[in-house]
């Protein structure tokens, strides 16, 4: 019991960084062929997980870790040395309204300080709007890191607890 926690925990981690795989499907696949895993301690651990790799992607955004060479905007400024096409020209304008939007996000966020600990709880819950997203607005917008690790947990655990409970749910409800 404790490895399959510990791995889906290991899962959680890794698939928060890097999104190359789906936790909730990895979830309901260990429930459904481990049932006797309990469902509150699944749901603990890849809170923790997802919550922990977020985070990194939370201090990158507020400016406290430094992405790698090829990640950072820095690497890029020295490279143009292309014409202008029409179609960079075309990018470049989109960049630009996407970053006029996203400075009025931001704007918003600090005049109201709670709409964003609401926003940011929904999606840690629902996933709408995506929680990378929004644990990224969340580090932009300077938001307290205790505040951010507490209703991101909350969230997380409510929303993996339900997810690995409900196939002996509906598993009762069904008499399957």
């Amino acid at each position: 019991m404790f490895t399959w926690l510990c791995v889906s925990l290991g899962v959680a981690f890794g698939t928060s960084l890097l999104p190359i795989m789906n936790v909730e499907l990895f979830v309901l696949g260990l429930v459904t062929s481990e049932p006797s895993l309990p469902w509150i301690g699944i749901g603990a651990a890849v809170a923790f997980g997802q919550v922990s790799g977020k985070l990194l992607h939370y201090l990158a955004a507020r400016g406290i870790i430094e992405l790698p060479s090829l990640l950072s905007a820095r690497w890029y400024r020295g490279r143009r040395t292309h014409t202008a096409s029409p179609g960079r020209e075309r990018r470049r304008q989109c960049t630009t309204r996407l970053r006029r939007a996203l400075t009025r996000i931001r704007e918003r966020c600090h005049q109201h300080p709670h709409w964003m600990t609401a926003t940011y709880g929904a999606s840690s819950i629902f996933g709408l709007p995506p929680y990378m997203a929004m644990s990224v607005l969340a580090g932009l917008v300077h938001m307290r890191v205790s505040l951010f690790l507490l209703v991101g947990f909350v969230g997380r655990f409510v929303r993996f607890s339900a997810l690995a409970a409900a196939p002996v749910f509906f598993a009762k409800l069904f008499r399957l």
